[in-house]
Order: structure tokens, then sequence, then C-alpha cells
């Protein structure tokens, strides 16, 4: 990311081509946002949707007179609704968010517009990478899920791998991990905890992660199935030590919260924003998505609450450098963070799936 704390003229001027180019056509007279209609696009809750209507869907709202209306639900929800919908031919809403390895299955190309003509207008953006906008979804932006724990006494230890996670004796107190129709992380990270490097993860060794998953498994005491879930389980003191979303321990840790986290125990994650088949309100849906992609400001915003990385490296100059210091560095990303196999993944996610179901009973 750039160190700038100020972007240059030229990215000034090149982000207000871009805003122009996004919203033309797409201005009418001032009118009610009922009189321009609305866009429905489903959420997990909590700070994350927050901080994505202050940044994003407010001042689209403010621009087009489009009413964004937010539905609140957990990513297996999410999942499962859209393809009821499509399969019934009743859809309700026009837009989600899901995990980018998820955006790159086939039962995501079952329910999701293909995007890829749509995509076209961005090709020659050189401020947004090849993968911004593709055919299962534009990126809404890219974070981790990893290690974050309650802050104590200076001078205390403080963990910072998988394996610490799993000393209880040396880091006591209660654990979550995520339980959703999602399950790799949690194993990855019960592997990485017993040893394995993280060039040798996949393909997991199932029987192996859920024995070392076993041992920690009396300790645990949120199984979260939404992040709002993580944040109000950490807010209550349920556990220290916790697997969660990195955009919601920033959002914890800016509420003032003593939170910390590790990236030595990290898995890099994003998000896309997929179009239901039939969506109610397509054109309108397709607007929304245009605007965040053609809005560095709006990314730059949500992600400087979220300590997330935009889609656009004019959006990451953007981003305060306090804010920028909490992010992964080069080097962590180099010798840390893991990068899911998405193929393996998407290819064993039944076989995946029924093992964990069968193990958390």
């Amino acid at each position: 990311m750039s160190s700038e704390s100020c972007p240059t003229r030229k990215f000034q001027l090149r982000r207000l081509a871009y805003a122009a180019a996004g919203l033309l056509g797409l201005l009418a007279p001032p009118q009610s946002a009922t009189a321009a209609g609305q866009v429905i696009i489903a959420s997990t809750g909590g700070a994350y949707d927050r901080a994505l209507k202050e940044a994003w869907f407010d001042p689209f709202t403010k621009a087009t007179g489009i009413e964004v209306v937010t539905v609140v639900a957990t990513n297996a929800e999410m999942r499962a609704k859209a393809s009821a919908m499509v399969k019934t031919g009743n859809v309700t809403w026009d837009l989600y968010l899901d995990g980018e390895i998820q955006a790159a299955s086939k039962a995501h190309r079952e329910v999701t517009e293909d995007l890829t003509e749509f995509c076209r207008q961005f090709i020659d953006r050189k401020d947004l990478g090849p993968h911004a906008c593709v055919a299962g979804g534009a990126l809404l932006q890219s974070t981790a899920t990893l290690l974050a724990y309650r802050v104590g006494k200076v001078g205390d230890p403080l963990p910072e791998t998988w394996a610490d996670m799993w000393d209880t004796k040396k880091f006591p107190g209660g654990r979550a991990f995520p339980n959703f129709d999602d399950p790799w992380r949690v194993m990855a990270a019960a592997l990485l905890s017993d040893g394995v490097p993280r060039d040798k993860l996949f393909p997991l060794d199932v029987d192996r992660a859920l024995k070392r998953l076993d041992q920690i498994r009396p300790a645990v005491s949120i199984w979260w199935k939404t992040g709002d879930q993580s944040v109000q389980g950490f807010r209550n003191g349920d556990y220290s030590l916790g697997q969660i979303w990195l955009t919601r321990a920033k959002a914890m840790q800016t509420e003032g919260l003593p939170i910390g986290w590790s990236y030595k125990a990290s898995f890099l994650v994003g998000d896309r924003i997929a179009l239901i088949k039939g969506a109610p309100h397509h054109d309108n849906a397709l607007k929304l998505i245009a605007f965040w992609l053609n809005s560095p400001e709006a990314q730059a915003q949500a992600c400087t609450i979220l300590s997330c990385t935009p889609p656009s490296i004019e959006a990451a100059a953007l981003i305060p450098e306090e804010v920028r210091k909490t992010m992964p560095s080069a080097e962590d990303v180099r010798d840390y963070i893991v990068v899911p196999d998405a193929d393996w993944i998407n290819a064993n996610n039944a076989m995946l799936l029924q093992r964990w179901n069968n193990w958390i009973r």
C-alpha cells in the first residue's frame, strides 16, 4: 500500500472521473427513494453492516435516490435462501455477500448471475486488480480469519499461534470458534496447532484435525454462527481467545474493547457481492455494485472502520496510516498468513460439512 497520507492530484482527478462514470446514466432529477425504487442486499449485520451503510449504502442513496434495504442472515442462511428462491422462482433479494471461496463454487454459479459482461467496464481500471470483478461477483474486500484475544495486564504473555489457542494452561479462559457451513478454517487451525506446516496444510487431514479438536472442545464456550454473535460473546466476556474475522475484531477495537489479534494465526479470506438470478431490482443492484467499485472513497471509509483491504489501490492510499499499521504487512503475508486452497475446499465441501456435523453434535 502507498504510504502517502493524501492522494496526488492525478488520483483526485481520476477518482472524480470514476465517480462520474459510475453515475452516468444512473442519476435522474431529484426524487424520493420510493420513486427511484430500491435494492435488497443480505449481509451478516452488526458493526459490519453499519460500516457499509455509512460508507456505501447511504452515499449511494443520496446520489441515486435508490433505497438500500438490508436483510440480516448468517452465511449459511444466505446461501440456502438464495438457492431456495431461485429453485422456486420466488426471488425477493437482489444481492448477498458470499465468501470468496464459495463464490468460485458450482453451487454459487447455479444461483447467481454471471457478471462477466458487467465486469468488462472495469477491465482497463489500473487501480483495480484482475479479480476485482469476476463472474461470481464483485470483490467487496479482503480480510482475514484469525486468532483474536482479550488483552490482559501489561507484561502478560500474548497468544500468537494456533498452538497458543490450544494451550489452556498458559492462556486460560473460554474459546470461540465458528460453526456454520464452512468448517475448513476450524480444521485448518487444528492442524496448524498440531504442527502441520502451512505449505503442507492442503489437502486437509480431517481425521487428525477432528482428533485435535477433541482436545480443545471442553474449553469452547461459543460456537458462533454470525460475526455479530462473535462480537457479543467477546463483549460479554464469554471467551478470551477466539477464531473470528479481522473486520469484527477491528470494529471492537474501535469501540475501545481490549482486543488484539495475531497474523501468525490467520487465513486470507474475502467477500464478494453476488447478484441472484431473477433479482427483482436487477438494474438497481448492478448500479449499487458499480457504485462500490467506482468509489475509492467509499471503500477507504469502510476499510478504515473494518481494517480490510479494499479492491482499489487508490482506496488503500486513502486509508489513514495508523489504520494501515493494524493491517497485515507484506512480511505477514509472506511468512504466516495461509492462503486457502479454494479448489480443494469447494471440491470437498460436502464431505467436510458431513464430517463436521457428525463431530459437532
